[in-house]
């Protein structure tokens, strides 16, 4: 992080032919958003000129070449690309695809290289973004790949926290990739990201189960019996307050969710449905357990409405500050366990 000025927020601006370009700037058209931080748009001069014609948006922005470059009070843009892109917003292409992968990896560069503090991404498409040097299937699996720790998959709003044992996994797979390892993992990373990045001290955490009902005693499926209750068993033994697992059917409905901090879901769909019905507009999706700060909104580039103008920002502005509290509240916890170990030294 920068000794003096404000927090570096580095921006990767999604597909282009997509809303992100959009909700991106219309964020940082409100100019009180530059009192939280210093944007830093990783895309070029020429191509968000192009957008704001094309979107009626009123901003002005200061061209860089380096992070180093950025003026605090100003919407940066690196040029990361000569070329004027001209927009064809709906149509996914294989040149927008191009320019969001471009943005990314220089962003994810600037960040390993603490040129910028943390990462918001804007929406790209998973079928466009595939090329020979990138063949992922989302931001989460790349940054996991060029970020150290172990990432885990966290959709986070206001009263709601759903991180997921398995992401990007088609649903005949999910059973055979949750193992025991897995699990543990995935609960280690979620209490940690807990009290690191959200403040809470002791976090209780809810799993809920792989099968209906969580297998019915095995009636439906034997998966919920044989691996989570008994990766469940030995992490409560171990004093972490980790329950279940619940039937997905019945858990928010209900309200149960309300009784915990953070739940994991055992796929996409499971998580993500009722927390996006929950928090839609409101959501953040958060890569945590990485040694790096990224979020995004809990959209994707919604082809159907690009370039009409009519984009609703507010899960990207909603990612903006959920990112900036995460990042301070890591640099509390740094300095607060700093002081514990110094403590604890002095009294030896």
């Amino acid at each position: 992080m920068q000794e003096k000025g404000k927090i570096r927020l580095g921006i990767s601006i999604g597909d282009l032919n997509g809303i992100g370009c959009e909700v991106v700037l219309r964020t940082f058209e409100d100019v009180r958003m530059l009192d939280f931080c210093t944007p830093i748009i990783f895309a070029s001069n020429k191509t968000i000129s192009n957008q704001k014609s094309a979107l009626g948006i009123e901003i002005n922005y200061n061209g860089i070449q380096e992070p180093a470059k950025a003026l605090d009070g100003k919407v940066n843009v690196i040029n990361v690309w000569r070329e004027a892109l001209v927009p064809e917003f709906g149509t996914p292409t294989p040149e927008s695809g191009s320019f969001a992968i471009q943005s990314l990896k220089a962003a994810v560069t600037a960040l390993k290289n603490d040129e910028i503090d943390l990462l918001i991404t804007a929406p790209i498409n998973k079928n466009n973004i595939q090329a020979e040097d990138f063949k992922f299937p989302g931001h989460t699996d790349y940054l996991a790949q060029e970020l150290e720790g172990e990432s885990l998959m966290f959709m986070v709003s206001d009263g709601l926290r759903i991180g997921l044992l398995t992401d990007h996994v088609a649903v005949k797979d999910v059973a055979a990739a949750i193992t025991p390892k897995l699990i543990r993992s995935k609960i280690t990373t979620m209490e940690k990201s807990l009290k690191m990045d959200f403040g809470i001290r002791k976090p209780k955490i809810a799993l809920l189960g792989i099968n209906p009902h969580s297998g019915d005693n095995g009636v439906i499926g034997k998966e919920d019996d044989e691996i989570l209750k008994p990766v469940i068993k030995e992490m409560i033994e171990k004093g972490h307050l980790v329950f279940g697992p619940y039937s997905a059917d019945s858990f928010f409905g209900s309200d149960n969710y309300k009784q915990f901090d953070a739940i994991l879901a055992a796929y996409h769909d499971q998580g993500l449905i009722p927390f996006k019905t929950l928090s839609f507009g409101k959501g953040v999706n958060f890569t945590a357990g990485l040694n790096k700060v990224r979020t995004s909104p809990d959209h994707g580039t919604a082809y159907e409405i690009a370039g009409k103008g009519i984009a609703d920002h507010s899960s990207f502005k909603e990612a903006v500050f959920a990112g900036l509290n995460i990042f301070k509240n890591r640099l509390e916890y740094k300095e607060l366990t700093s002081d514990i170990l110094k403590k604890q030294k002095l009294k030896r």
